[in-house]
């Protein structure tokens, strides 16, 4: 467990409940905050709500309601919330992801290790 690092809260967007809740208890060992949402919209809504709480957001693709095309989209849009880096997670193919602006793509399933690298890389450029 890691508990040098300063708490630095990160948003996780997928509709799938085991993941939320899997990558939710790696990072809070790992010394994170974190806040979750179902699909794009509640996660907008969470950026929204306090967007400098958020040190980086966890994006799957593919969830219904608002997919993570769209929230990128959206949040691209708003200049308050278009600098909080994304890290995409997903098991579409290199076509799907070609698609979209981020900081980082993990392709699902993905090396906690290379999640926590990800991660820690893409929250000290934001």
């Amino acid at each position: 467990m890691t508990m040098s690092r300063p708490s630095k809260r990160i948003l996780i967007v997928d509709d799938d409940a085991a993941i939320r809740r899997t990558l939710s208890e790696l990072l809070e060992e790992e010394g994170y905050a974190v806040a979750c949402a179902a699909n794009g919209r509640e996660a907008l809504a969470c950026l929204r709500d306090d967007p400098s709480s958020i040190a980086l957001v966890l994006l799957d693709l593919m969830m219904p309601v608002m997919d993570g095309f769209q929230f990128r989209a959206e949040q691209k849009r708003d200049p308050t919330l278009a600098a909080t880096p994304i890290v995409v997670m997903t098991a579409r193919g290199a076509t799907e992801r070609a698609g979209i602006d981020a900081d980082a793509i993990l392709s699902k399933p993905f090396d906690v290790l290379k999640l926590m690298d990800t991660i820690e890389r893409s929250c000290r450029k934001g």
